[in-house]
């Protein structure tokens, strides 16, 4: 396995001749990552449960990981390309150790302990001077490219900043030496006094549909509070975690009523020992660059159903109207 760049879109792809493998789950082995497991990976980290001994979540050594620990990139050249080892870190969080305890339907309680180790294990990441980008995903259902039934994410520590994120980085930091504003809190502040494409406030957290989606349905979750890293803010400020599970779990509810399949990410401020010179997004990031989880339902059918190798994304459902059909959905109230 092998990192190339693509000279043209500068995305750094994963290749490789590794023979066809087994479902990494079987249907009938004991589940690895249910507490009580004699078959878990080598874990990294944990947040204890606070009521009973054991752990509430926890992180592990994914199977068969993307990304190895040891070693150095060497980058080098080939021709007009370039390649690199695939190095970096490729976890597994595991959410619960209730194996029916999925996002959406297991406690506040639960998830909150969940971002926490989230928090913890990127900021640890963060301390190999190696890893420029640290991020966490979710991928539910056989269409999205699940891996296990266990409640999970995938966490990733990369030696370059993902294209998607280099976007954003470029664009914030544009907006901001015009305005000396960070574009994210002013689209925040559009979004709410329009209201037309948010789906719901809890405290500090809006979810709401974006004004171009590149998918029907797509959510983004923001905090009001600007902060660059969610790292940084969900350490300092724990007590943020209830209102960002309470939107989650909700969120969540509302892409369960449409499709079993969806992807969700967290982006959250690239490893800031890493100055790039050539790129110059690194001088005001803290103020122009604004953490926030993206999640893209998968619909079955249509002419939208599959969004890879997009040049326009197309969607068939304006994101009023999507905001508006997630809004009168019938979920659990948000407990006051």
């Amino acid at each position: 396995m092998q990192l190339r760049k693509d000279p043209i879109t500068r995305s750094w792809v994963i290749t490789g001749d590794d023979p066809e493998k087994d479902k990494l789950e079987s249907k009938v082995a004991p589940c690895r990552f249910c507490a009580g497991s004699k078959d878990t990976p080598q874990v990294v980290g944990s947040v204890p449960a606070e009521t009973s001994p054991g752990w509430a979540a926890r992180s592990v050594v994914h199977p068969a990981p993307f990304y190895r620990i040891e070693g150095d990139p060497k980058r080098e050249g080939d021709g007009i390309y370039d390649r690199m080892r695939t190095v970096g870190a490729h976890e597994v969080l595991i959410e619960n150790p209730k194996h029916d305890h999925q996002l959406w339907n297991a406690s506040d309680g639960e998830i909150e302990k969940f971002f926490s180790l989230a928090a913890q294990r990127i900021q640890d990441l963060k301390q190999d001077q190696r890893f420029k980008y640290v991020t966490v995903f979710k991928n539910h259902g056989a269409v999205a490219g699940q891996d296990f039934a266990h409640p999970t994410s995938n966490l990733t520590a990369t030696t370059f900043v993902p294209r998607r994120v280099l976007h954003e980085l470029r664009a914030g930091k544009d907006y901001y030496s015009q305005k000396e504003r960070c574009v994210f809190c002013d689209i925040l502040a559009q979004e709410l006094r329009q209201g037309s494409r948010v789906i719901e406030t809890v405290g500090d957290f809006v979810a709401c549909c974006p004004y171009a989606p590149r998918a029907p349905y797509e959510i983004w979750i923001l905090p009001q509070t600007h902060d660059a890293s969610f790292e940084r803010r969900a350490l300092a400020h724990p007590e943020m975690l209830k209102e960002l599970a309470t939107i989650l779990r909700r969120t969540l509810q509302r892409v369960r009523s449409l499709t079993e399949d969806f992807q969700m990410v967290l982006h959250t401020v690239p490893n800031t020992q890493h100055k790039s010179r050539a790129l110059q997004y690194w001088k005001t990031i803290d103020e122009d660059y604004h953490w926030h989880i993206e999640i893209l339902p998968i619909l079955a059918g249509g002419r939208a159903k599959s969004y890879t190798f997009k040049e326009v994304y197309y969607t068939p459902v304006t994101p009023e109207t999507a905001a508006a059909r997630l809004r009168s959905m019938d979920i659990d109230r948000v407990e006051e």
